[in-house]
């Protein structure tokens, strides 16, 4: 019989092992898909567990730590976020086997995190000597295409080729000498129709708006940009005009004619043929604009304007003055296009180094274009982590029984009780190469053995293949499944710490009021005397 605090420790990891139960059935290419409906109930069809955890509402306080936990690796590496989840998940679940053996739990607590900690640390001395291979030019969008291929493959089986060139093409495009590479440089675009074949790339930026005025097509644009709306400029303070007869107000009306007329002039003078603004276009600026050829694109979002400024390098005005030739933009074309039924208007570098890269994605549903999104980010993610670190370890569970292989080994050198928990560490990243048996639909243990067998050999590289029939394995580097060394050595570090902070809790007090009845509100004025 445990005491109290005692089953909250058992109790706060039934909580994890129940969350990483639900993403665990979605690991790897042929992982199931989860339908999450969310608190606003949008849907969502996916097997990414990043936005799984993002729309969960997870409650319990100790679920919690696994959830950050996965969303730092989403932030640190932009991809793994279940195998830190599957992993964190199943050393509670074999943390729990041992505090169960009969030492009091604070102490067997104490011995597993000690054994874990201590197990992480071999972990990750072992991992440098398991890189396969690592990539030798970003700026080759056949290799890069061929690195891509495994974190695509886990979220878009059977597209992952298609996709990994265009993402490619994207990532290299826009990679800038000095190989500070930023994310939000790969923008995409999402058009219901076609099919998924149907999907490019384009040097520059697309947007779901149609173009205000008469232009619809500028080459070599000059592209003047304001955050103001395209008006007549309203006075900070208000002002009183007094009319007296019907031809001062022909006169008044006028006056803010030829002022419009000459403030558009003033701007088409300067050289700009392309106008962006950031507000309304009223319909007297606008008669203008078509007056002097001016094409008047509407931009709502003030994220897109900066994004538009930084990949035409204009300068934002916040009045309707002339642009001097440092402030305007510059572009290729500008243009309105019809994509499916969808007006678009593209601002496109025929050069092939712009400074952004937008992927138009064709598909069906919503539904199956946020999955293909979701798969793009990882691969632009992937990408980031390249131009940081460009090994690679080998995928397919063979990191991970070859670790669980060396870490045994180590468990048995160890003196001290620690021993059992270093092992149990060594039994967890068996989960991996399980989880994507289950899901393949082959007998795991099956799967294990073989692998096991293979690694005594020697043949560190050799994990899981997913496409035979039955349970197989193949070398890893040949068939190019690759796993990123900082993505794989991020997940191993946060996952152990997340499932130490878990075992070190043994009482969650929660900041809130007591249920019960109300106490009485007593009389108002019990103070006062009786006699009054």
């Amino acid at each position: 019989h445990y005491s109290g605090l005692e089953e909250a420790v058992f109790r706060n990891i039934q909580a994890c092992k129940e969350l990483a139960q639900t993403t665990r059935t979605a690991y790897g290419p042929n992982g199931m898909n989860k339908m999450v409906i969310n608190h606003l109930e949008k849907l969502f069809v996916t097997n990414d567990a990043a936005t799984i955890l993002r729309e969960l509402e997870v409650q319990h306080p100790a679920a919690k730590m696994l959830v950050m936990a996965s969303h730092m690796q989403e932030q640190e590496v932009g991809d793994g976020t279940n195998f830190v989840l599957v992993f964190a998940g199943v050393l509670l679940e074999l943390a729990e086997d041992l505090l169960r053996m009969g030492l009091s739990v604070s102490e067997a607590s104490y011995i597993v995190i000690e054994g874990y900690e201590k197990a992480c640390k071999k972990a990750l001395e072992i991992l440098p000597d398991l890189v396969c291979c690592s990539a030798k030019n970003l700026r080759d969008v056949e290799e890069v295409a061929s690195l891509l291929h495994t974190s695509v493959m886990s979220k878009q089986y059977g597209n992952e080729h298609f996709l990994t060139k265009l993402i490619a093409q994207a990532c290299v495009s826009v990679v800038p000498d000095s190989g500070h590479f930023n994310v939000d440089n790969i923008r995409v675009c999402k058009i219901v129709g076609a099919g998924i074949s149907a999907s490019s790339v384009l040097h520059g930026m697309v947007f779901k708006k149609e173009t205000e005025g008469d232009v619809t097509s500028v080459k070599d644009a000059k592209i003047a940009v304001y955050s103001c709306p395209f008006d007549v400029m309203i006075t900070e303070t208000k002002g009183t005009v007094l009319i007296k007869n019907a031809e001062e107000l022909m006169n008044f009306s006028k006056g803010e004619e030829n002022l419009m007329d000459l403030q558009v002039k003033a701007i088409a003078d300067s050289g700009a043929n392309v106008v962006v603004t950031g507000g309304k276009v009223a319909d007297m600026a606008l008669h203008y604009a078509n007056k002097y050829n001016l094409m008047l694109v509407r931009l709502n979002s003030k994220w897109d304007l900066r994004r538009l400024c930084k990949t035409v390098g204009a300068t934002a005005l916040p009045r309707l003055t002339p642009p001097t030739l440092e402030e305007m933009g510059h572009c290729d074309s500008v243009y309105l296009s019809e994509v499916g039924d969808t007006q678009v208007v593209v601002f496109k570098h025929e050069k092939e180094d712009g400074a952004i890269s937008t992927i138009l994605i064709r598909g069906s549903t919503d539904n199956l274009m946020d999955d293909i999104e979701r798969a793009v980010d990882d691969g632009v993610n992937t990408f980031k982590v390249l131009t940081r670190d460009k090994r690679f370890v080998p995928g397919g569970g063979a990191t991970e029984i070859e670790l669980a292989k060396q870490i045994t080994s180590y468990g048995e050198t160890c003196p001290g009780l620690d021993q059992y928990a270093i092992k149990k560490f060594a039994e967890a990243f068996e989960a991996i190469p399980r989880a994507l048996a289950e899901n393949s639909g082959v007998k795991a243990n099956e799967v294990i053995s073989k692998l096991y067998a293979v690694h005594q050999e020697g043949n560190k590289n050799v994990g899981f293949d997913i496409e035979a029939e039955a349970a197989a394995v193949k070398d890893m580097l040949e068939a190019g499944v690759l796993d990123t060394y900082l993505g794989k050595s991020w997940g191993i570090k946060l996952a152990t710490n997340a499932a130490v902070t878990v075992l070190r809790v043994d009482q969650i007090i929660m900041a809130k009021p007591a249920g019960g009845p109300k106490p009485p509100s007593g009389k108002k004025d019990w103070d006062e005397d009786q006699n009054d």
